[in-house]
């Protein structure tokens, strides 16, 4: 049975790309086809074919394949703002059933994708809908990125028990040492490891300068991604 994955978040920042990419490598070096999707972007620079979005780009890079870059990015806004807010000042409403078609492809052309959110999961895409909805419309197992800072232990049991209240299936989380002067890291890690009902899948260390490599490095537990 197959398994595709969304990646969220704690909050913005927190690092769901480097995480994302990082997955995407070390299953592409263990022998997997991957392929890496961000269905909604906010923030765009001028690429040679017009604009285009730099966590998108990094996904598309770190996929097994050149999948074409709409295919990636089905929904890329300007300004990097909040996707709802983004999308009104575009006179745009997200379509879900195009976001599906662009999985759809990707998933034809590979055994794991993995989709990255935009923020944490109750990020509005409209005045009624989020981005939880994605994974459950989508059949996405989640994958939560906990920025390891003060107040984090909060924000990951709030986001584990919204998708549990969402029926969402929360495959595992991988630590990221975002402030290097967190007091008593280990003791929240190890809080994280009892209350959070997943498995970890790694313990990203402080890098001043995140490196995908090093990243992929540290997900000891990512192979149990494509277990089953």
């Amino acid at each position: 049975m197959r398994r595709d994955f969304f990646v969220t978040g704690t909050d913005t920042g927190v690092g769901k790309t480097l995480v994302t990419a990082a997955v995407l490598r070390r299953l592409r070096e263990a022998g997997h086809t991957v392929a890496g999707m961000k269905p909604v972007a906010a923030g765009a620079s001028r690429g040679p074919a017009g604009p285009v979005n730099d966590d998108a780009l990094l996904l598309q890079a770190e996929s097994s394949a050149r999948h074409p870059y709409a295919v990636v990015n089905p929904y890329l806004f300007e300004p990097p703002i909040a996707p709802h807010l983004a999308a009104a000042a575009a006179a745009v409403r997200i379509d879900f059933a195009r976001i599906a078609a662009a999985l759809a492809r990707l998933r034809a052309a590979a055994d794991v994708v993995l989709v990255e959110g935009a923020g944490g999961l109750l990020v509005p895409l409209d005045e009624q809908r989020s981005l939880a909805e994605l994974p459950r419309l989508l059949g996405l197992e989640v994958i939560l990125v906990v920025g390891l800072r003060l107040g984090c232990l909060n924000h990951a049991l709030l986001t584990a028990e919204a998708a549990r209240a969402r029926g969402l299936a929360l495959a595992g989380w991988v630590g990221n040492r975002i402030d290097p002067q967190f007091a008593y890291c280990e003791e929240n890690i190890a809080t994280l490891r009892a209350l959070l009902p997943a498995p970890c899948l790694g313990i990203v260390p402080w890098q001043a300068a995140p490196s995908i490599s090093a990243t992929a490095a540290a997900l000891t537990g990512a192979a149990a991604l494509t277990d089953g």
